[in-house]
């Protein structure tokens, strides 16, 4: 595939990105009708949480037109393959939108598709086994970043870049395709998805774009030359989705939380308890990302030693013991324990001191007035202090002042 159809493509999924967004943004925005508990309408919120399908609809299109042009050459088949695997995994991420349903049951959708990429690409069988795992794990990684403004828009834009530049280094041009128009897509896509997010990606843009990212990587690693280092650089490229995975299944387990219910621990969540911004955050994972993706590209094209991929993964492991001192769970309320509430009503249970008796010509205490009941007071309504004991009896100190 020639440079020219490549940048055709782009720019064809850019387009076509923006303008299905910016009507689906339109559509959002336009007043309807509240649903019955007074908050906004259902109809717009649906049409916010099924954004991403435009990044489908875009890119699938110029991916689509690009094939039947044969712009592929030989890899159409694998091209295909790749295409129709993502756009599996974002109808079934596009029902979920519509009508939620458990994350386990994604998995079976998932596998089928890595199957097909693998089958039409013509993987042998351990090579096919290590990449349908592979494709599940890193699109799953990459869905789960989708819990803030732009976080995963930046994230795959800076992933697709770097896939785009090791296939141009590689052997097999054609599976640029999909990398190229991903970047346009997303591209198009964060001018409405950065804070605050008019469209989001949802299930559905979401796990197109892990599967398209997964799948490509896994077909780029397979048609390098066997001189190249894509068997340790390519998997580097997802360092912080799978750091984001790792450090929400630590810390939940750590917590006894189920680990399939999503809830407020990720990357994102424990930057904004430090004070870090929406913006900020999406800018902060994007060069986070950054730095794999280079030292990854860097190498597989020769000009860094292999062993400097240790440094990404090493880094990524270290932020994720530093995230995890920050409290991501708030403390449960738990009832006093018996023992406490023992000990705390232990001096209420001594031997109460006696009152004095009242002095003759000195009213009893109002009812329903000043201080608790039992305290003697005077007749102006003031309260009478008890003189202090002396051990000695109420008669002899009547007979002593007598």
């Amino acid at each position: 595939m020639n440079v020219l159809g490549i940048i055709a493509s782009g720019v064809a999924a850019l387009f076509i990105t923006v303008a299905l967004a910016k009507g689906a943004r339109r559509a959002a925005l336009r007043p309807h009708a509240p649903d019955g508990s007074g908050g906004r309408a259902p109809r717009a919120a649906a049409l916010r949480r099924t954004g991403g399908a435009t990044v489908v609809l875009g890119v699938g299109t110029a991916v689509g037109g690009a094939l039947l042009l044969g712009a592929a050459d030989d890899s159409a088949g694998s091209v295909a393959g790749l295409l129709a695997g993502a756009g599996t995994v974002a109808a079934l991420g596009l029902v979920h939108d519509l009508k939620p349903f458990r994350a386990a049951l994604r998995l079976p959708v998932q596998t089928a598709a890595a199957v097909l990429v693998v089958c039409l690409a013509g993987l042998s069988p351990a090579a096919g086994v290590l990449a349908v795992l592979w494709i599940v794990l890193v699109t799953n990684a990459f869905a789960l970043l989708d819990h803030a403004d732009g976080l995963l828009t930046t994230v795959g834009l800076v992933t697709a870049a770097g896939l785009l530049a090791c296939a141009a280094l590689g052997g097999d041009p054609a599976l640029t395709l999909l990398p190229a128009t991903l970047v346009a897509g997303l591209a198009g896509f964060l001018l409405h998805n950065w804070h605050p997010a008019r469209l989001r990606l949802g299930a559905s843009g979401a796990q197109f774009t892990g599967f398209a990212l997964a799948a490509s990587g896994a077909l780029i690693q397979e048609a390098a030359p066997s001189g190249r280092a894509a068997w340790a650089a390519l998997p580097v490229l997802a360092t912080v989705a799978l750091a984001d995975t790792a450090l929400v299944l630590i810390s939940r387990h750590r917590a006894a939380r189920s680990l399939l219910r999503d809830t407020d621990d990720h990357i994102a969540h424990r930057l904004r308890r430090v004070r870090v911004t929406v913006p900020g955050t999406a800018v902060l994972l994007a060069l986070w990302t950054a730095v794999p993706v280079t030292t990854s590209t860097l190498v597989y094209a020769e000009l860094l030693h292999p062993a400097f991929l240790l440094l990404p993964p090493a880094g990524s492991v270290a932020a994720v013991f530093v995230l995890l001192r920050i409290p991501a769970y708030t403390p449960p309320r738990t009832a006093p324990s018996r023992t406490a509430a023992r000990r705390t009503a232990a001096p209420a249970t001594g031997a109460a001191i006696p009152s004095a008796a009242p002095a003759p010509g000195v009213a009893g205490p109002a009812p329903g007035k000043g201080a608790p009941s039992g305290t003697a007071r005077t007749a102006a309504g003031h309260p009478t202090v008890p003189p202090p004991p002396t051990g000695r009896s109420a008669a002899g100190v009547a007979a002593e002042r007598s």
